[in-house]
């Protein structure tokens, strides 16, 4: 009985301990902030109580009160995204499951009342597991292990949601300008059908001239309806990942054009170096190989049997006699592996520790990979957006200078003067799809230094194909 009573102290007292070694969510946060400064700017937090809900409803209807930045868009995603709340709220779920496998069960007491006769028998009895005590520090271990875990892919999903929200706000602002380009296309598409309706009323042009130039002015106003699908999708798809409500929807305002391109590009040694020195990919995967190995160990034993052991003592009353009795001892309750050797068990232990241990190895060497193919989608992008600026864009403006001249100096007329605007609004449309391109890329790239992988949902040949679509009328 006392080796028991010793054995449930030290029971007590470890317990004690696990308890206070747990990893909980605001050093979770602390570590995502340190972390992942480049894109919380240290302002994660989780919303638990009505004040700082009531603050940071306040912070955003004080940055929708201006035009939108891209910056300002990630705080508002950081202060009133309820589904950013939602996974932080996740993430602190995980981090205290970790810390619950730590713990040891709660000791069971059994309380036993009989009567024979003029007898009464009281039993107590105060077991645990015993498999549990003797693997309680592969079990701490273990739980440090998760929360790592967990602490990493919480880094992990905050650094996606930013960069979502990023590559949200590029594609709104260029939808919305790309739109106001598109109104310009069909302005002149309807200006030259006009015309044209109007020389084929004075016998001046012929039906199929005039049907051209119909036909241009058809397709510009589908392209115009498509734009502005496309401006009012990429503007939603951003109030959904602000997380805004109706009201705050309403008040958003973004600002008219991108940012410039930046003078020069990152270079590439400059990105290799400054990307995390242990990337989140491979810390990740490196976690989970940490906990598959370690629970492999711990459950070795459990897949044979388990036990439980108790402390016991009964008092037995004797009514007749008058007599009182008491009786002491210790039980042990074992489960016999007769039907279920823990076989299956472990092979799926073993399966479970060998695919950690291929998807680490997969991790580590794809990770530079990953990181030169973000690289090369963004300095593609940079070279191609800056070849729309200083070579394509001022030519065509050239182009139309000299039309312009030649049109006062009745060398051309109004219909090819018209013709070169479109072609000079559909190279300044495809220099804002190659900008776009460019600050997708720039986001992604970002995110890969950190270690997730993301798609920059780069296209090299859309800006050249908008082009030469415009080209052709």
């Amino acid at each position: 009985m006392k080796r028991a009573l010793r054995l449930a102290s030290v029971a007590l007292a470890a317990l004690l301990i696990a308890g206070c070694t747990s990893f909980g969510i605001d050093e979770a946060l602390g570590e995502s902030n340190a972390n992942a400064q480049q894109f919380t700017k240290g302002k994660l937090e989780i919303s638990r109580t009505e004040q700082q809900r009531d603050q940071r409803a306040a912070l955003t209807d004080d940055l929708l009160s201006k035009r939108l930045s891209q910056d300002d868009a990630v705080q508002v995603a950081l202060a009133n995204s309820p589904s950013l709340q939602a996974l932080l709220s996740q993430g602190w779920a995980d981090i205290a499951a970790a810390n619950q496998t730590g713990r040891l069960a709660n000791p069971i007491f059994t309380f036993e009342r009989m009567r024979l006769n003029s007898e009464l028998e009281l039993g107590r009895l105060l077991s645990f597991g015993l498999v549990d005590l003797i693997l309680l520090p592969q079990r701490m271990s273990i739980s440090k292990s998760q929360a790592s875990l967990a602490k990493i892919q919480l880094t992990t999903t905050v650094v996606d949601q930013v960069t979502l929200v990023k590559q949200a706000w590029v594609r709104a602002v260029s939808a919305q300008q790309s739109l106001q380009y598109a109104e310009q296309v069909t302005q002149s598409a309807q200006a030259s059908a006009e015309l044209a309706r109007r020389m084929q009323l004075v016998g001046n042009f012929s039906k199929l001239q005039r049907a051209r130039q119909q036909v241009f002015y058809a397709d510009a106003t589908t392209q115009l309806a498509s734009a502005r699908h496309a401006t009012t999708a990429a503007r939603e798809e951003l109030v959904r990942a602000l997380g805004l409500d109706d009201a705050q929807a309403a008040k958003l305002a973004l600002p008219e054009r991108l940012p410039d391109l930046p003078k020069s590009p990152r270079d590439a040694q400059e990105v290799a170096a400054t990307a995390t020195a242990q990337r989140l990919d491979v810390q990740l995967a490196r976690a989970q190989l940490d906990v598959a190995g370690k629970s492999q160990g711990l459950n070795l034993l459990s897949t044979f049997t388990d036990i439980e052991i108790g402390g016991r003592r009964d008092t037995v009353f004797d009514n007749a006699a008058g007599t009182r009795s008491t009786r002491r001892g210790f039980e042990l309750d074992i489960r016999l592996p007769l039907f279920d050797w823990g076989t299956a068990q472990r092979d799926a232990m073993n399966a479970q520790a060998l695919a950690a241990a291929n998807r680490y190895d997969a991790t580590v060497r794809g990770a530079s990979s990953q990181l030169r193919e973000g690289y090369s989608a963004y300095r593609t992008a940079y070279d191609i957006a800056r070849h729309y600026r200083d070579e394509i864009v001022p030519l065509r403006q050239a182009m139309a200078d000299e039309n312009v001249l030649r049109y006062n100096g009745m060398l051309i007329g109004v219909f090819e003067l018209l013709a070169e605007a479109r072609d000079q609004i559909a190279s300044v449309t495809s220099a804002i799809n190659a900008q776009q391109q460019f600050w997708l890329a720039d986001a992604a790239l970002a995110t890969s230094v950190m270690g997730k992988p993301v798609s920059s949902s780069t296209s090299t040949t859309s800006a050249g194909t908008n082009a030469s679509s415009g080209a052709t009328h």
